[in-house]
């Protein structure tokens, strides 16, 4: 490999989305890993998943063993210009009112206010009737 080190756009890695030609961008890095697809332990569906993006955190959270990463290298073929990559949006739930978390709770309470003295009251009248019973 030359000192030149070739870097790829996004939309150059995109079509490399198949088994038969398959690359990945992770941490900056492209890499084909086309020959690799048999041999992967996860499975080939997961790396043909993570094509035409960011897999960093694809990579990173399944928690790959150093000789994984240190695989990675003899799969390299450039660099990805990161300019091309839409920038991680992190996923925020859409603004609705913050009933769901803090409602359930106080709809638990308020169900267990009217559940125990009933309870409570069945087992008083429970006791109650089995001891004028045997009495």
């Amino acid at each position: 490999m030359g000192s030149e080190t070739k870097v790829y756009t996004l939309a150059e890695v995109a079509p490399h989305n198949n088994a038969k030609d398959c690359w990945l961008v992770i941490s900056g890095k492209v890499y084909d890993v086309t020959k690799f697809l048999d041999d992967h332990p996860g499975g080939d569906e997961v790396l043909l998943a993570a094509t035409g993006k960011d897999a960093t955190d694809d990579f990173e959270d399944v928690g790959h063993s150093s000789s994984a990463r240190a695989m990675l290298d003899e799969y390299y073929v450039g660099d990805i210009d990161s300019a091309t990559i839409p920038t991680r949006t992190k996923y925020t739930p859409p603004n609705q009112p913050h009933y769901n978390q803090d409602k359930t709770s106080e709809f638990v309470i308020k169900l267990l206010q009217f559940l125990v003295p009933l309870i409570i009251l069945g087992i008083a009248v429970g006791i109650r009737f089995y001891t004028k019973q045997s009495a």
